[in-house]
């Protein structure tokens, strides 16, 4: 059974929230303002499993909360909840440090399908800490998939850390199930649709404006000039394909 915390003040919304959810087997914990959250998550450091994050909340918003959260680094999976669809609040809310997003108003058959994808990420994360070397999942290579390491650099997929020198770099769920996608296809042309249906489970026809969002933000981690890409290029009018000059 999974932890999650809502954080909505609209008290009708979360009411459903809370329904809802404990229909699907989680237990919740609600808290109406920005600074009621803060207080569960970095003072008392209550665990969740999962955060849903309303935009719009008295005092701090959603995205001041997402922000705070991640600067004393807590990475629990954030799925932020918006009234406004638009590009660049759905870049903001990256930028802030959610790991997925969801315009109100919203159906809930998609809204459980978000928070099980982050759960089950979450999941596998935490199994691939406690699972024993020879039995990690292996690449196409057949080298262990738990660390790659490339051009002096090295991504650690069950830690979602990516390491450059004395760099360290704390990666997103869906960042490190992004890149992990991109790597293992690596060499090959990888379609925005792959990364909706494999790596988000969404269908086709969504959006795929975020996906180039967080291309941005993963370049400026891999990148030594993000703006000249020589490991995650851009391949016009198809999708992406990661490089590594050492293979």
């Amino acid at each position: 059974m999974s932890r999650i915390l809502i954080v909505e003040d609209e008290a009708h919304l979360a009411r459903g929230l809370e329904f809802n959810l404990a229909a699907e087997g989680h237990s919740t914990v609600t808290a109406a303002d920005a600074e009621t959250a803060l207080d569960l998550l970095l003072r008392q450091s209550q665990e969740f499993d999962l955060v849903v994050l309303d935009v719009m909340l008295p005092g701090k918003d959603g995205f001041a909360v997402a922000a705070e959260l991640r600067e004393a680094c807590n990475f629990v999976p954030i799925l932020m909840l918006t009234a406004r669809g638009r590009p660049e609040d759905v870049l903001r809310g990256f930028a802030a440090g959610a790991d997925d997003y969801l315009a109100k108003p919203f159906e809930l058959s998609i809204l459980l399908a978000r928070l099980g994808g982050l759960l089950r990420r979450r999941e596998w994360a935490r199994q691939s800490l406690t699972s024993e070397p020879q039995s990690a999942a292996r690449d196409r290579s057949g080298e262990q998939f738990g660390l790659y390491s490339f051009q002096g650099r090295t991504i650690d997929f069950g830690n979602q850390e990516l390491r450059a020198g004395e760099t360290t770099i704390h990666l997103t769920v869906m960042e490190s199930e992004l890149l992990r996608h991109l790597v293992h296809n690596r060499g090959r042309v990888v379609s925005r649709k792959s990364i909706l249906e494999e790596v988000w489970g969404l269908r086709e026809d969504t959006d795929t404006r975020a996906i180039d969002n967080f291309i941005v933000r993963l370049r400026r981690y891999l990148e030594d000039n993000p703006a000249r890409p020589k490991h995650l290029r851009t391949v016009r009018g198809v999708g992406y394909r990661f490089d590594n000059d050492d293979d």
